[in-house]
């Protein structure tokens, strides 16, 4: 499987209440929160990985020039003006077939739920596509996601909940190549946001699995940094 993380965020919130590290070497278990991702990735059989920061996280840049992987390491180096914009940069260093997955840096979980994951993917025959889901919300703009059970098939991604919503995307994308060609086509039509790019994945009738995580936590405040140990090192 290949892997890529976004990076490339600002983490003005955590900036403004008093958090001076970059989002990325946050400590969450005596290790930067990206080392933690990593570690996970290269666990889960890794053919190669990639990276995307921004121009401004030279303490971040530097901390990944600093590492030694057993893997290809492709680091992009790019101020980008959303997220969906960030996995286009990220997403030409990716090999012509096969596979991957990507995330957030923020996106924290717990690997033997990543692990189960990515063994669905790879092994899956009848989908373009497996999105990381969860139905612990705890998020400031959810995305949530119409699915057709049994099948887990996804219909659709909304920004409003409705009566027995029970999913939520948890930022993980396990995609094939056919999605990189409506990635190009979003930025070509100006889209912007990966929630966007989603529903381009659906309306152009390919086939997406929800998968359940049992939790998923996101790092975007002070608060949430706690949260996120207390949630690796205890399961809560």
């Amino acid at each position: 499987m290949h892997y890529a993380i976004i990076a490339a965020g600002e983490g003005s919130r955590l900036v403004q209440e008093g958090i001076q590290l970059p989002k990325p070497l946050v400590d969450l278990d005596g290790r930067p929160m990206i080392k933690r991702l990593i570690d996970i990735m290269l666990d889960c059989d890794a053919e190669s990985l990639s990276v995307i920061v921004n121009e401004q996280m030279t303490d971040v840049r530097d901390y990944l020039e600093s590492l030694t992987l057993p893997v290809p390491f492709n680091l992009v180096v790019k101020t980008t003006p959303s997220s969906m914009h960030s996995f286009y940069e990220v997403s030409r260093a990716f090999p012509s077939s096969g596979k991957f997955v990507l995330t957030t840096v923020d996106t924290i979980f717990h690997e033997t739920d990543f692990r189960r994951y990515v063994k669905a993917f790879a092994d899956s025959d009848d989908a373009d596509g497996y999105m990381g889901v969860t139905t612990f919300i705890d998020d400031e703009k959810p995305l949530y996601i119409d699915v057709d059970e049994p099948s887990m098939t996804i219909t659709a991604f909304r920004d409003k909940p409705w009566e027995g919503v029970r999913y939520i995307s948890g930022g993980i994308y396990g995609l094939t190549p056919p999605a990189l060609g409506i990635l190009d086509r979003c930025l070509a039509q100006g889209t912007s946001r990966m929630r966007n790019y989603q529903r381009a994945l659906v309306d152009g009738g390919l086939t997406l699995k929800a998968f359940p995580f049992s939790k998923i936590v996101d790092v975007d405040h002070a608060g949430d940094i706690e949260t996120a140990r207390r949630f690796i090192s205890q399961g809560e």
